[in-house]
Parts: structure tokens; C-alpha cells; sequence
């Protein structure tokens, strides 16, 4: 996982993308290009069919600017998977105006960063998938405005969302005929209080108007979340309990247990466990990407272990992932293996994640 950092290198990849970085220009501070493209190779064995092939995950490209030292301009066009379309509109289309470091104001297309496995940037993450039961809730990128900042030891986020977006943002911006959502959040850092390295708590609310046009936020009426996020040398630990309530498919609970630890400065092992567990029958569903089509369908209990080697040749700005996943939902199951690559340019993320802190500057 991303909490423990790879080696120094003597080139300053950080800079990659940054065009002009100026502090005491009058108008433009800082002026980036960023991009990001996720790529891997999979194959899956089910209960009811194989799947094989490479897809190209994640291809994105934008801008960030920085202007009158407080004003935050942030674009990132995506492609479809495997570039299909070429141009499938923005995942991140904001504008953020810090009046102190305490109060941020965003407004725009931004992330729902509900569970701290949802917040963490798919740039950091250590895993190929982010959890079953993260995924299945309808977390993206929507319409938003939202209020952030930092006071002493706590990051906070709180703001309302709409429930649906597309191409045409404004629509779901100014009329919210699909809904909209209200979504908390907050890190604190509990420093060596817990007797290892670092140790922060990550918790988060959400509640959904569940309106029947939602596309996104649109599996429970209300949902709490609680993470520990621990490190100890080159180990870290994350645990996170997620609980969601109402919905057309009632109550659940999923619980992620994610365990890494750096065998050298650069080749980082990651293992995780998932369990999870619904009130109805069919109430929890699989990954829609390799367990759906292999066929594993909805049930109510699920379990799935993952075991991973990385390999940062110039940290999560570079580097090279395989992993294997076998999952069970109630009498169903499916063997995935994976193997890729992936890289970034541009800024690091501002979001109050604690391995992003960790591995800045460190590579």
C-alpha cells in the first residue's frame, strides 16, 4: 500500500509537467500539464466463464493552475477504456479559491471521497481494484460544491453533490434532476499515539436523495465509514469498516483489511481480505469488471483475498503492479491474475490522504 516510501532517485521526477512555478508572479504562480495512463493484463477463471485480456484502465489528461496565490483551476479530460471513446469528457473539471488554510471552497466536477479506500487517488493506490463494496456504491466524479481545509491535526471535507453527471455537467449542476447527496469526511492524525510510526483515523458520512435518475451515490440512503491507517517502518496497515443503510437493496457491512510491508527500498508486497455481508438476498454485488463477466451475480455474503508485488521505479509515478485475487460471492467464485503498469505526471494530489504525505518529496 502507498504509505511507506521507495528510494530517492537522483532525477527530480516530481517537476514532470510543471511549466512555470513562479511564487512572487503577480497573475500565475504555477502552470502544469498532468496526465495519468493505468494498463494491465488480466485473466479471470469463474464459476461460469473465463476472461482474458489488456485493457488500457485509466488514460487521462488536464491542466492545474495556480493563480493570484489563491485561486486553484483543475482539468482533466478521460478517455473511455481502451480509448473508446477517445474524448469521454472530464472526470475533474474544478475551481477552488482558498481564503485561508482552514476554508477552501471548491466548486465543480470533483471526487466523492467517501471510505478512505475511495480516497485514496488510483495514482497511489497499491492495489489493482479498489474494494467490492467501495465500488459498488456509485462512487465517482459528480457536480459539487465543497467546503476543505485543515485546523491543527484534522483535514476536513463536507459538501453537496449531485447524484448524476455526463458530458454535459451543466445540466446536472444547476438542475440536480437526478437527486443530490450530502458527503463528510475527515483525517486526523494520531501522531505516535498508538506506539507505531504514524498512525491517522479517516471517517466519513454520506447520505443520498436516491432518486430514481441517479447514476451515481445511488446504493444506500445513508452509509458511515471508519479507517486506522497505521505504519511502522517499512509495514503499514489499513482496516476500514464501511456500513450502508436503506436502498432498494437494505442494509450491508464490509470490512477491508489491507497489510504491506517493503521488502527492499523499491519491491513492496501487499495483501488484503475483504468480507462482506447483506441483510437481503442479493443485496451485495460483485466487481463489474472481471468477476460479473466470469460469472459470479449478486448474492449476499462475499469474501475475496488479494496478494500483490510492486515494483516503484520512480514511486507511484512509475511503476509496475501484478497481483492475484480470488473472490467468493456465497457459492460462486472467481480467480483473477493481473499484471501492469502504471504511471503519472503532473502535481501531487492536496487531498488529506496520509500516504500521500508520507511519500511526497521522498522519491
Amino acid at each position: 500500500m502507498e504509505t511507506a516510501a521507495p528510494r530517492e532517485t537522483p532525477l527530480n521526477f516530481e517537476n514532470v509537467g510543471l511549466l512555470h512555478k513562479d511564487d512572487a508572479h503577480p497573475f500565475i504562480q504555477e502552470f502544469w500539464l498532468l496526465g495519468r495512463y493505468h494498463g494491465h493484463l488480466y485473466d479471470t477463471e469463474g464459476s461460469d466463464g473465463d476472461v482474458s485480456g489488456f485493457e488500457s484502465r485509466r488514460i487521462r489528461l488536464g491542466f492545474q493552475a495556480r493563480l493570484f496565490d489563491r485561486l486553484t483551476l483543475h482539468a482533466q479530460a478521460i478517455s473511455g477504456s481502451d480509448f473508446d471513446p477517445t474524448y469521454n469528457g472530464f472526470t475533474e473539471l474544478w475551481m477552488r479559491w482558498k481564503f485561508t488554510d482552514a476554508i477552501q471552497l471548491t466548486v465543480g466536477q470533483q471526487k466523492h471521497r467517501f471510505t478512505h479506500d475511495r480516497n485514496v487517488s488510483s495514482r497511489y493506490m497499491s492495489t489493482m481494484e479498489r474494494t467490492m463494496f467501495t465500488n459498488m456504491m456509485g462512487l465517482d466524479y459528480t457536480p459539487a460544491v465543497t467546503l476543505s481545509g485543515r485546523v491543527e491535526k484534522l483535514d476536513y471535507y463536507a459538501g453537496i453533490f449531485s447524484n448524476a453527471t455526463g458530458r454535459d455537467m451543466g445540466t446536472a449542476f444547476t438542475e440536480l434532476n437526478a437527486g443530490a447527496s450530502l458527503l463528510a469526511a475527515a483525517t486526523y492524525d494520531l501522531g505516535s499515539a498508538l506506539g507505531t510510526d504514524s498512525a491517522h483515523f479517516y471517517g466519513s458520512f454520506l447520505h443520498s436523495d436516491l432518486d430514481p435518475n441517479a447514476t451515481h451515490l445511488n446504493r444506500f440512503n445513508n452509509a458511515v465509514s471508519g479507517a486506522l491507517i497505521l505504519t511502522e517502518g517499512p509495514a503499514a496497515l489499513i482496516t476500514e469498516l464501511t456500513a450502508g443503510f436503506g436502498g432498494l437493496r437494505g442494509d450491508a457491512v464490509g470490512l477491508n483489511i489491507q497489510p504491506s510491508y517493503f521488502l527492499t527500498d523499491t519491491l513492496e508486497v501487499v495483501g488484503r481480505y475483504q468480507v462482506a455481508a447483506a441483510r437481503q438476498e442479493n443485496g451485495l454485488r460483485p466487481q463489474r469488471r472481471y468477476e460479473s463477466p466470469a460469472g459470479v451475480f449478486d448474492g449476499d455474503f462475499y469474501q475475496a483475498v488479494y496478494l500483490g508485488l510492486n515494483h516503484y521505479l520512480v514511486g507511484h509515478r512509475f511503476k509496475v503492479m501484478t497481483g492475484v485475487e480470488y473472490a467468493k460471492m456465497d457459492d460462486q467464485d472467481a480467480l483473477t491474475l493481473f499484471a501492469g503498469v502504471r504511471l503519472f505526471f503532473g502535481p501531487d494530489s492536496s487531498a488529506p490522504f496520509p500516504g500521500n504525505k508520507m511519500l511526497k518529496g521522498r522519491w
